[in-house]
This record gives C-alpha cells, structure tokens and sequence, in this order.
C-alpha cells in the first residue's frame, strides 16, 4: 500500500494537475452580426445534423432577424413551438407588440419580460455558456444587432420512466427507484422531504461531458464541516468526463487502497431521504440512478430501508441474520480449512471419519479444493450478471448443480467442500449492499491462504488484522465503525438491532452534533385503548 502510494507521488510531482477547473483563456464573447454567430455555431459542431438553427423574422412587418438554436433530442419540441416560436412569431402580431419591440430600449429585455411566457430564461453573454446551455437541454433565442442571448429552459427528450428498483429490492415499502435524469431524482426527493431546509447545490464536472453534479443536504441537520469537505473534494476533480457516479466516488473516497467501501451508494428515494434526515450529505449526478451518500459508516451497510417498515422485533431478528452470514461467507471455507488441515484434533470422532472417507481418493489439500471450487462459483456468478436475464439464472442455477455434482463423483472435490462453498456464496447475497459483499468475496481468499498456512493462529491473525483496518478508516472525518468503534452507548440504538420507533428519538451523534432531537414520543399504552 506504501508503496504503491510512493509510485502515485512520485507520478504526481513529475506530472502535475490542476485543480482549478477554470478556462485558461477568456470565454470569446457572442458577436452583435447574426449570421456570423450561426456561422460561429455551426463551425464548432461541424454542421452536425442534430443542432438546428431555425431562423425566423419578428417585429412589425417581420424587420427583426433572430435564430433559435436547440439540440435535436434534448428538448420538448411541443414547449418549443407553443412557447418560444408560437410567441415570437404569432403572439407578438395578436397583441400588437411588433411596434413596441422596436421602440424600446431594449428589444431584447422587452422580450424576455413581456413575450416569452416561459419561467427558465437565462442571459447568456459568451459562447462557451452557449454551446454548454445548448448541449444542456435548452433552446438559445439569438437576436441580430444584440451581442448576447437567451437560454430557454426546454428539457425534454426521452427519458427513463421511475420504475421499481432492481438492486435493492424489498418486500415492503416504497416500489421507486431514481432514473438517469437528475431533476427526476431531484423531485423524488423533494416528494420526500417537503421542507425548505433542504437545500440543492449545482455544478458542472468533466471538462468535456461537463455533466450535472448536485450536493444535497438538510441545513440545520447536516454537518457545515461535511458539506464543506464534500464542495472542496468535489472542486478538486479535474477529469474530461464523468459518466456515471462511480468516477466521482473514487475520486472523493477516504481510503483508497481500502476493500471496504467508504461512501454509500443507492437507487432508493426512501434511503436517501432517511440519510438526508439523519445529516448526511447526498451527491447526485446526472445520467444514473444511483446516488452517493456520505458520511458512509460499516453498520449502514446493513441496514436495509425494510428494517424501518417491519416491527423493530422482525428488524432486530434480520438484521442480526445478515450479520451472521456476513461472518460466514467471510470465515467460512477458511475455518473448515483451518480445521480440517491442521487442526483436527478439534472434530468430533463421527464427523472426522465421515470426512476422511469423503476425502479418500481426492488428490487435492482442502486449500486447492476451496480454491477451484471458490473461483468456479465467482465465475458462474459473474457469468449470470453478463449473460442475458432470460438465460442468465437458469445457466448460475443449472452450472453450479451440474459442476459440483460432477466434481464430487469425478473425485475431484469433497461433499462438504461443495457445502461448505454453496453456504458460503448464498450467505454473501444476504448482505445488502453489493459493494460491501465484493469485498467480501475478495478478503476470504486471503483469509484462506493464512488458514491454510498457519491454521487458526493464521485465520485469527488475518481476523485481527481486518478489525485494525476496519478501526482506523474514516469516512469525511467520521470513524469507519462508529458507534460500536469508539463506542456510542447511544447511537447502539440502531446497529445490530433496532429499537422500536419510539425509542429512535435521537440521530447518529457520529454523524451531526446539532438539532440531534427527532422526536420524543410516549410508548404505547400497554392496557384498553
């Protein structure tokens, strides 16, 4: 880890980047000559068929030269012909504002404060905001003899309907998931939280995609320490495209060389609103459907937004599952390898001849074993996610009965070697989080290979090495394992179990050290109505 951070420094001092994110040359301001500004546009594109420059005449007796400019695609051709060129063209003649355009002293204001009936306008007065607000979505009304422009809000497009989520499905709550387009995720959060506390923060990242980038966060609730961290890492990304929100997640990550993921990420509205409620900080980003959320903590990798819809009973009881097949799929096939390899004194007499008269005839050590069956049951799971969804789980199904069923009569694995892994892949599916089960599949091969090298005093040195990791990361300055590392007696309220919802009276002071009070509500009467 050390060295690979050395190699980066090194790397980084002969190769400098900056940070500034700002032109290094002023913007070329919009010219007064129409023509030369369409001139000007369709250089830049190379005449590309999708950018439409439709010229028009308004004003009295049509003396007026203007253009609109729009991306074919991008916007809602039906709000573009009621309320753009239906009002230049139509209503200026209806409502006899030919006249007056001309007599103003500013035609162009006298627009955009008396024809236009659109609520998004935005002056624009250099090209490069032009050829970004054109790429954005919106339609630029250019006028001749005027050296700057309008940028009309007209997004349309086909978009990604809100459909039901795909990865963090539940069997109660909400049945929305975001989409790929940012002021739809946007909104789904506002239906949420219905307060003007929370507050939505916009910038452009990739200095070629400049895509859409938005901060949210309750105001009052969130940590200003946080928000701040969160702008200043987010200003520091220098990258020409940012297509989806893992290029800025390891951008902004805590721990680079870490397997544990260190920033929360989800498609579910409901989660995000809960985060935001308990002053965390979301970042958006426009064109996926999947929302970073930070400060992330370990516990909150298995929580799951049904433990907040079921009883806190059913809630304790499950989330106390996943965290036992969190050990299992960990320490599984390295435990059954300790064992087995060198430490079978610890077996009961019955099991110990069981196992040898399975292992009779195999010509492989239990860590071979482990090894080729652990990477088979990788591949046909890798190999499922690729294939298409019509054949992908029939193919993982039928491929993992077929093989391990044809290896244990080929002699080639043991019957408890193809337990032992089956138990150990389903349990990894049990943890909510994707990226949290990724790493786990990646530390069980190492926590094999000391099991198999040193037996349980290697399994154990491996597990104290783990839980030394886990207690020195952080997330935007919180600890990785708060609250059980340092302990918070308080905030123990909600991590393996639950409390019932009137005992969840307060928010994580990990997280937020201000406005902590949610609510304090009486316990339900134990007798009558």
């Amino acid at each position: 880890m050390d060295f690979m951070k050395s190699i980066f420094k090194k790397w980084s001092t002969r190769h400098p980047i900056d940070h500034s994110g700002t032109p290094t040359t002023n913007p070329e301001p919009i010219k007064a000559s129409l023509q030369q500004n369409i001139e000007k546009v369709k250089s830049v594109f190379g005449n590309s068929s999708d950018i439409v420059v439709r010229e028009i005449r308004i004003g009295d007796d049509r003396q007026l030269q203007a253009a609109i400019l729009y991306t074919d695609g991008l916007i809602d051709l039906n709000a573009l012909q009621n309320f753009i060129l239906e009002s230049l063209m139509l209503d200026i003649q209806k409502n006899d504002y030919g006249t007056k355009i001309f007599s103003a002293q500013n035609p162009l204001q006298f627009l955009k404060d008396s024809v236009l009936a659109v609520g998004d306008i935005q002056d624009v007065m250099d090209f490069d905001t032009l050829f970004t607000s054109l790429l954005s979505g919106k339609a630029i009304i250019l006028v001749d003899g005027y050296p700057h422009s309008y940028a009309v809000g007209m997004f349309g497009g086909e978009n990604r309907g809100v459909t039901e989520p795909s990865v963090e499905t539940t069997v109660r709550g909400p049945r929305e998931s975001f989409t790929e387009n940012l002021r739809t995720n946007t909104s789904l959060i506002r239906r949420k939280i219905r307060n003007t506390n929370l507050w939505l923060e916009s910038m452009k990242i990739g200095k070629i995609t400049k895509t859409d980038v938005t901060i949210a966060y309750i105001k009052g609730i969130a940590q200003d320490n946080v928000v701040e961290e969160v702008r200043k890492r987010l200003n520091r990304i220098d990258l020409d495209a940012v297509l989806e929100s893992g290029y800025i997640e390891e951008m902004i990550q805590d721990e680079s060389y870490s397997p544990f993921p260190t920033i929360f990420n989800t498609e579910r509205p409901d989660v995000l609103a809960a985060g935001l409620l308990e002053g965390r900080v979301a970042i958006l980003v426009d064109g996926t459907p999947f929302v970073l959320m930070v400060p992330a903590l370990f516990v909150q990798f298995f929580q799951s937004s049904e433990d907040y819809y079921q009883r806190a009973d059913i809630a304790s009881l499950l989330r106390f599952l996943r965290f036992f097949c969190f050990f299992i799929a960990l320490a599984g096939p390295s435990l059954y390898i300790a064992i087995t390899t060198v430490h079978q004194e610890m077996i009961p007499t019955q099991l110990l001849i069981s196992l040898a008269a399975q292992r009779e005839g195999i010509p492989f050590p239990a860590f071979v074993e482990a090894l080729m069956m652990e990477v088979t049951f990788e591949i046909l799971r890798e190999a499922s996610l690729r294939l298409p969804r019509a054949v992908g789980q029939a193919v993982s199904i039928v491929g993992t009965l077929v093989i391990g069923e044809t290896a244990v009569h080929a002699g080639i694995v043991s019957a408890a070697m193809v337990i032992v892994v089956s138990l150990t892949g389903i349990a990894s599916f049990v943890v909510p989080s994707f990226n949290l089960s990724i790493s786990v599949r990646m530390i069980r091969f190492a926590l094999m290979g000391m099991a198999a090298s040193f037996g349980l005093y290697g399994f154990f040195v491996g597990i104290f090495w783990l839980v030394l990791h886990l207690c020195r990361l952080r997330s935007f300055g919180v600890p990785y394992m708060s609250p059980i590392g340092p302990v918070n007696v308080a905030d123990l309220k909600d991590t393996v179990f639950r409390l019932p919802r009137w005992g969840l009276f307060s928010r994580p002071s990990s997280i937020v050290q201000k406005n902590l009070v949610r609510g304090r509500n009486p316990k339900p009467a134990k007798k009558g109505l």
